[in-house]
């Protein structure tokens, strides 16, 4: 007899960002009924108010569904993943919960870069991979080609590959399909397990004011009722199950939850940091043996970082508890409290990339509207001084007096550009300007050509990423590895702004091109700062000497106006007592940095 296990199915769907992966999702939703289709909206699963104003998946979302083949009925548990290459490591936690991944590719694109790196993502998992060419309705779609380097890529026959439209449907049905029959349930992979004592895996993590924690689990082992005691292993938490179930999507409350399921257990817990993406929950009782922790996930390692303050001093703890919040939805996202004399007291973030600085920074003050000042994004430096002691810096503010620097490095990277071959030339004049290293193109097919580039990641945080896909008209994908540390050759470019150095603007440079950053940045805040009262002059400086300067004008009123005739020496007085005023204010007068305006300086 068959067990409930066999007629599981958990999977996840992978591509990369704009391929359709949400759209494709909705489309699931709606054939099972999970959700009626007058209720279903487009990205549907894409929650937050920011996912559908950018039109990109930022957090994973596990739905489950029910599906009738062959006269069975099989329960899908889908996680829809991001596709952004700074939310790569949703992408990972999703495929240590699943078994197999529908991979998803656009007709019109082809094979783009993180479509790669999500192939390695899932091999390395040992899922099985459903192949699937999205966009074939599309008058640009070119499906054989798409559907023979998807083949070439996993090694398979391109006529496995399945030929579907996510907005209309057209074989979406074949899809369900491939899941139920190429997808091994949980009991394949895990025999035994339901007889083994309770483990589950937390693969995500949300809050909630009531219940506390919600951990999403997977299953692994055995099964957990509604109030049983539980431990969390590397925590060391102890914890009473609130209320279990299933999303479906929204939250279904049960009984009990068993071995191969992917559920939510409502910890109870209030304190986000007792919560680890990669714990292992197990029931709490006496017992003679030792059950050992599931193969969690490696830690994401921060690659740029950025410093967070309050505009309002005030609001220190409030940011406090925000960040603490929106790490337990996002793992990725690191910080530690830091003090600075010209900013007080704030946070420093560490975050995947500039993307991930952008988001987080948005949902501070849109979820609880905080006013922030954000330094620019950096990269972490390694300076060594004449005794050769190492000393790492985390941002331009941490720089030493250049003295004591006996020799520095920076953290270099390997790029992957997928694009048009006829654009080859044109990246290449865009990679060229980063200061690295060409390494070799090859080409997937006659139109299409990989880039393979080494350069230091300070480019990769300087907007190369919106510079590729403006160069490549949008055909461009960009993906990166880290290679290690490498001799680098920089000093500290401060901004100044009405005669005060501006902290949050101070940004690490290569020695040779610090005059052209300079001018460049000095430019964007000439654009993207209002004017005052007052000029204010903008300048580039380093070491204590000015290597760049722009000047906002004074916004002007007409003091004269209400005159009408009689002496000009009344006219010419009041300019004189304006001209005053000015200059007064000019003096005393400090400029007050809009957060918008931090934001549009990190794409300088």
């Amino acid at each position: 007899m068959e067990n409930k296990q066999s007629f599981i199915r958990n999977f996840c769907i992978i591509a990369h960002i704009d391929h359709g992966k949400s759209t494709l999702a909705d489309r699931l939703l709606d054939m099972t009924k999970t959700i009626a289709t007058n209720k279903i909206t487009a990205q549907f699963l894409d929650s937050m108010e920011l996912e559908k104003e950018k039109g990109i998946t930022i957090k994973l979302k596990p739905v489950r569904m029910h599906y009738t083949h062959n006269g069975k009925e099989y329960i899908l548990n889908l996680v829809d993943t991001p596709g952004h290459v700074d939310f790569a490591y949703e992408v990972s936690r999703s495929l240590a919960a699943v078994e197999g991944a529908v991979l998803l590719v656009d007709a019109t694109q082809g094979i783009q870069a993180q479509t790669l790196a999500n192939i390695d993502l899932a091999k390395k998992q040992n899922l099985v991979i459903i192949p699937v060419v999205n966009k074939i309705d599309m008058d640009a779609a070119r499906v054989e080609e798409s559907c023979q380097e998807l083949a070439a890529v996993l090694g398979v026959a391109p006529e496995s590959v399945i030929k579907i439209s996510a907005k209309n449907g057209l074989n979406v049905e074949q899809v369900l399909q491939a899941v139920v029959e190429k997808i091994p349930s949980p009991e394949v992979r895990n025999a035994g397990a339901e007889q083994k004592p309770f483990r589950a895996l937390i693969f995500d993590s949300t809050y909630d004011s009531f219940k506390g924690v919600l951990a999403l689990v997977r299953v692994i082992d055995g099964s957990i009722k509604d109030r049983e005691k539980i431990e969390l292993l590397a925590a060391k938490t102890v914890a009473e199950v609130k209320e279990l179930g299933y999303l479906a999507p929204g939250i279904v409350p049960q009984p009990e939850i068993f071995t191969g399921e992917i559920g939510y257990i409502a910890t109870g817990i209030k304190e986000p940091g007792k919560v680890r993406v990669g714990d292992t929950i197990v029931r709490l009782a006496p017992r003679p043996y030792t059950l050992d922790p599931l193969p969690g996930y490696s830690e994401p390692n921060p690659m740029v970082f950025a410093s967070f303050y309050p505009e309002d001093p005030e609001e220190f703890e409030v940011l406090k508890v925000a960040l603490g919040k929106l790490k337990l939805q996002d793992p990725a996202l690191v910080y530690e409290a830091e003090m600075k004399e010209a900013l007080g007291r704030g946070f420093r973030c560490g975050f995947l990339g500039t993307l991930h600085v952008e988001i987080i920074s948005e949902r501070l003050e849109r979820e609880f509207n905080l006013g922030l000042v954000i330094s620019t994004p950096s990269v972490i430096y390694k300076l060594f001084n004449k005794k050769g002691q190492e000393q790492v810096i985390y941002s331009a503010s941490d720089w030493p007096d250049p003295s004591a620097i006996e020799k520095m490095e920076e953290p270099w990277v390997l790029l992957e550009i997928i694009a048009p071959a006829s654009y080859v030339g044109k990246l290449m004049d865009v990679l060229n300007g980063v200061g690295g290293n060409y390494l070799e193109t090859n080409y997937l097919s006659a139109e299409r050509a990989i880039i393979k580039y080494e350069a230091p990641l300070r480019a990769i945080v300087a907007n190369l990423y919106d510079k590729i896909k403006s160069t490549s008209q949008g055909y461009a994908s960009l993906n990166y590895t880290m290679l290690g540390y490498r001799p680098a050759v920089l000093v500290k470019m401060e901004i100044w702004i009405a005669g005060r150095p501006e902290e949050a603007f101070s940004r690490i440079v290569e020695e040779h091109d610090a005059h052209e950053q300079g001018k460049k940045l000095v430019e964007k805040l000439k654009e993207a700062l209002p004017q005052q009262q007052f000029t204010v002059a903008l300048q580039a400086v380093i070491g204590g000497k000015v290597i760049a300067r722009e000047t906002i004008s004074a916004r002007r009123k007409d003091v004269t106006g209400y005159l009408y005739g009689g002496d000009k020496s009344r006219k010419k007085k009041l300019l004189e007592k304006q001209k005053k005023g000015k200059a007064l204010m000019k003096d005393k007068g400090k400029v007050t940095v809009p957060s918008k305006t931090f934001l549009e300086i990190f794409r300088a």
